[in-house]
Protein backbone atom coordinates (compact mmCIF):
# COMPACT_ATOMS: atom_id res chain seq x y z
CA UNK A 1 0.00 0.00 0.00
CA UNK A 2 0.96 3.46 -0.81
CA UNK A 3 1.61 5.50 2.23
CA UNK A 4 0.49 9.00 3.00
CA UNK A 5 3.42 10.77 2.91
CA UNK A 6 3.43 10.25 -1.00
CA UNK A 7 0.56 11.69 -1.36
CA UNK A 8 1.07 15.37 0.03
CA UNK A 9 1.50 18.39 -2.12
CA UNK A 10 4.88 20.64 -1.82
CA UNK A 11 4.31 23.33 1.28
CA UNK A 12 5.28 26.78 -0.17
CA UNK A 13 6.13 29.52 1.97
CA UNK A 14 2.40 31.23 1.92
CA UNK A 15 1.02 27.65 2.73
CA UNK A 16 3.35 27.16 5.66
CA UNK A 17 2.79 30.15 6.90
CA UNK A 18 -1.11 29.40 7.09
CA UNK A 19 -0.67 25.60 8.39
CA UNK A 20 1.72 27.59 11.55
CA UNK A 21 -1.18 29.67 12.44
CA UNK A 22 -3.22 26.92 12.83
CA UNK A 23 -0.24 25.20 14.68
CA UNK A 24 0.09 28.28 16.95
CA UNK A 25 -3.57 28.60 17.30
CA UNK A 26 -4.41 26.37 20.41
CA UNK A 27 -1.13 27.09 22.62
CA UNK A 28 -2.53 30.94 22.05
CA UNK A 29 -5.84 29.77 23.07
CA UNK A 30 -4.77 27.75 25.85
CA UNK A 31 -2.07 30.32 27.35
CA UNK A 32 -4.74 33.35 27.18
CA UNK A 33 -7.91 30.72 28.93
CA UNK A 34 -4.95 30.09 31.88
CA UNK A 35 -3.57 33.29 32.63
CA UNK A 36 -7.45 34.20 33.29
CA UNK A 37 -8.12 31.25 35.05
CA UNK A 38 -5.79 32.40 37.34
CA UNK A 39 -6.47 35.74 37.92
CA UNK A 40 -9.87 36.31 37.76
CA UNK A 41 -11.83 36.55 41.27
CA UNK A 42 -14.57 33.57 41.10
CA UNK A 43 -13.15 31.54 38.29
CA UNK A 44 -13.21 28.13 39.50
CA UNK A 45 -11.64 25.49 36.63
CA UNK A 46 -13.55 22.84 38.82
CA UNK A 47 -16.98 24.23 37.46
CA UNK A 48 -16.80 26.69 34.89
CA UNK A 49 -16.13 26.02 31.34
CA UNK A 50 -13.86 28.50 29.52
CA UNK A 51 -16.93 29.91 28.39
CA UNK A 52 -17.67 31.51 31.27
CA UNK A 53 -14.52 33.99 31.26
CA UNK A 54 -16.87 35.85 28.67
CA UNK A 55 -18.40 36.57 31.11
CA UNK A 56 -18.41 40.73 32.98
CA UNK A 57 -16.02 43.10 32.56
CA UNK A 58 -12.87 41.78 31.28
CA UNK A 59 -14.81 39.12 29.36
CA UNK A 60 -14.34 40.93 26.07
CA UNK A 61 -10.50 39.43 26.81
CA UNK A 62 -11.79 35.65 26.39
CA UNK A 63 -14.53 37.22 23.42
CA UNK A 64 -11.23 38.13 21.67
CA UNK A 65 -9.30 34.81 22.09
CA UNK A 66 -12.31 33.24 20.49
CA UNK A 67 -11.72 35.14 17.99
CA UNK A 68 -8.19 35.23 17.30
CA UNK A 69 -8.12 31.61 17.78
CA UNK A 70 -10.86 31.11 15.35
CA UNK A 71 -8.81 32.79 12.59
CA UNK A 72 -5.61 31.10 13.18
CA UNK A 73 -7.69 27.46 12.72
CA UNK A 74 -9.59 28.49 9.55
CA UNK A 75 -6.02 30.02 8.58
CA UNK A 76 -4.58 26.20 8.92
CA UNK A 77 -7.97 24.68 7.91
CA UNK A 78 -6.96 26.58 4.51
CA UNK A 79 -3.50 25.17 4.65
CA UNK A 80 -4.44 21.68 4.88
CA UNK A 81 -6.83 22.38 1.89
CA UNK A 82 -3.97 23.08 -0.20
CA UNK A 83 -1.28 20.53 1.02
CA UNK A 84 -3.14 16.94 2.28
CA UNK A 85 -5.30 16.70 -0.87
CA UNK A 86 -8.25 16.46 1.12
CA UNK A 87 -11.52 18.28 0.80
CA UNK A 88 -13.24 17.44 4.30
CA UNK A 89 -10.98 17.87 6.92
CA UNK A 90 -9.91 20.76 6.08
CA UNK A 91 -13.55 21.97 6.03
CA UNK A 92 -14.55 20.12 8.95
CA UNK A 93 -11.46 21.97 10.58
CA UNK A 94 -12.48 25.33 9.29
CA UNK A 95 -16.33 25.07 10.63
CA UNK A 96 -14.41 24.21 14.24
CA UNK A 97 -12.84 27.69 13.46
CA UNK A 98 -16.40 29.36 12.11
CA UNK A 99 -17.86 28.15 15.18
CA UNK A 100 -14.94 29.46 17.59
CA UNK A 101 -14.89 32.69 16.42
CA UNK A 102 -18.96 33.07 16.39
CA UNK A 103 -18.60 31.46 20.14
CA UNK A 104 -16.67 34.81 20.70
CA UNK A 105 -19.24 37.12 19.37
CA UNK A 106 -21.91 35.75 21.22
CA UNK A 107 -21.22 35.73 25.10
CA UNK A 108 -23.06 33.39 27.18
CA UNK A 109 -25.12 34.05 30.45
CA UNK A 110 -23.52 34.66 34.22
CA UNK A 111 -24.13 31.59 36.14
CA UNK A 112 -22.83 29.32 38.83
CA UNK A 113 -21.62 31.95 40.79
CA UNK A 114 -19.62 34.08 38.09
CA UNK A 115 -18.97 36.77 37.54
CA UNK A 116 -19.51 38.26 41.16
CA UNK A 117 -23.08 38.23 41.81
CA UNK A 118 -24.33 35.52 39.13
CA UNK A 119 -27.14 33.06 40.47
CA UNK A 120 -25.18 29.96 41.80
CA UNK A 121 -26.94 27.33 39.43
CA UNK A 122 -27.99 27.51 36.04
CA UNK A 123 -29.46 30.10 34.63
CA UNK A 124 -33.36 29.84 34.52
CA UNK A 125 -33.46 30.75 31.03
CA UNK A 126 -31.34 31.30 28.60
CA UNK A 127 -30.71 34.32 26.36
CA UNK A 128 -30.50 34.58 22.46
CA UNK A 129 -26.84 35.47 22.21
CA UNK A 130 -25.78 32.35 25.03
CA UNK A 131 -28.24 30.00 23.04
CA UNK A 132 -26.28 31.05 19.95
CA UNK A 133 -23.14 30.63 22.07
CA UNK A 134 -23.45 27.12 23.05
CA UNK A 135 -25.27 26.75 19.45
CA UNK A 136 -21.73 27.95 17.70
CA UNK A 137 -19.85 25.99 19.71
CA UNK A 138 -21.91 22.45 19.50
CA UNK A 139 -21.90 22.95 15.84
CA UNK A 140 -17.71 23.45 16.09
CA UNK A 141 -17.38 21.02 17.79
CA UNK A 142 -19.06 18.25 15.84
CA UNK A 143 -17.17 19.35 12.97
CA UNK A 144 -13.97 18.61 15.13
CA UNK A 145 -14.91 15.47 16.36
CA UNK A 146 -15.89 14.34 12.57
CA UNK A 147 -12.64 15.59 11.30
CA UNK A 148 -10.59 13.98 13.85
CA UNK A 149 -12.39 10.66 12.30
CA UNK A 150 -12.17 11.74 8.11
CA UNK A 151 -8.30 11.99 9.35
CA UNK A 152 -8.03 8.67 10.95
CA UNK A 153 -9.44 6.91 8.45
CA UNK A 154 -7.02 8.56 5.85
CA UNK A 155 -4.16 7.96 7.87
CA UNK A 156 -4.99 3.97 7.97
CA UNK A 157 -5.45 4.33 4.12
CA UNK A 158 -2.04 5.14 4.55
CA UNK A 159 -0.51 2.65 6.68
CA UNK A 160 -0.37 4.94 9.30
CA UNK A 161 -1.79 3.04 12.19
CA UNK A 162 -0.62 4.55 14.98
CA UNK A 163 -1.76 8.45 13.91
CA UNK A 164 -5.30 6.45 13.19
CA UNK A 165 -5.62 5.48 16.62
CA UNK A 166 -4.34 8.81 17.92
CA UNK A 167 -7.09 10.17 15.67
CA UNK A 168 -9.57 7.96 16.57
CA UNK A 169 -9.04 8.70 20.52
CA UNK A 170 -8.70 11.81 20.50
CA UNK A 171 -12.28 12.41 18.52
CA UNK A 172 -13.96 9.89 20.94
CA UNK A 173 -13.03 11.24 23.69
CA UNK A 174 -13.56 14.95 22.70
CA UNK A 175 -17.53 14.10 22.26
CA UNK A 176 -17.41 11.57 25.52
CA UNK A 177 -16.24 14.82 27.38
CA UNK A 178 -18.73 17.43 25.31
CA UNK A 179 -21.30 14.83 26.29
CA UNK A 180 -20.32 15.15 29.85
CA UNK A 181 -20.08 19.40 29.98
CA UNK A 182 -23.41 19.65 28.02
CA UNK A 183 -25.39 17.63 30.57
CA UNK A 184 -25.09 20.74 32.69
CA UNK A 185 -22.54 18.29 35.54
CA UNK A 186 -20.05 19.93 37.05
CA UNK A 187 -16.85 18.65 39.40
CA UNK A 188 -15.26 15.67 36.90
CA UNK A 189 -16.98 16.42 33.64
CA UNK A 190 -15.74 20.10 33.31
CA UNK A 191 -12.05 18.84 34.10
CA UNK A 192 -12.57 15.90 31.62
CA UNK A 193 -13.34 18.28 29.12
CA UNK A 194 -10.36 20.77 30.08
CA UNK A 195 -8.50 17.54 29.52
CA UNK A 196 -10.18 16.86 25.92
CA UNK A 197 -9.62 20.41 24.51
CA UNK A 198 -6.19 20.33 25.55
CA UNK A 199 -6.25 16.86 23.62
CA UNK A 200 -7.52 18.16 21.37
CA UNK A 201 -5.68 21.46 20.45
CA UNK A 202 -2.54 19.43 20.64
CA UNK A 203 -4.31 17.11 18.09
CA UNK A 204 -4.44 19.60 16.11
CA UNK A 205 -1.01 21.31 16.60
CA UNK A 206 1.05 18.15 15.57
CA UNK A 207 -1.42 16.73 12.62
CA UNK A 208 -0.78 20.01 10.62
CA UNK A 209 2.76 20.41 11.70
CA UNK A 210 3.53 16.53 10.11
CA UNK A 211 1.68 17.70 6.77
CA UNK A 212 3.98 20.96 7.00
CA UNK A 213 7.20 18.62 7.50
CA UNK A 214 6.23 16.25 4.83
CA UNK A 215 7.24 17.32 1.10
CA UNK A 216 7.42 15.74 -2.59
Amino acid sequence: MTAIATTYTSTTSPTRRLLTAGIVAGPFFSLVVAAQALTRDGFDIRKHAASMLAVGELGWIQSANFVITGVLLIAGAVGLLRVSGSRWAPRLLGLYGVGTVAAGLFVPDPSMGFPAGAPDGQAASMSWHASLHFAAGGIGFLGFVIACFVVARRFARGGERGWSAYSIVTGVSFLAAFAGIASGSTGGPVLAFYAAVALGWSWISLVLRKFQRVSV
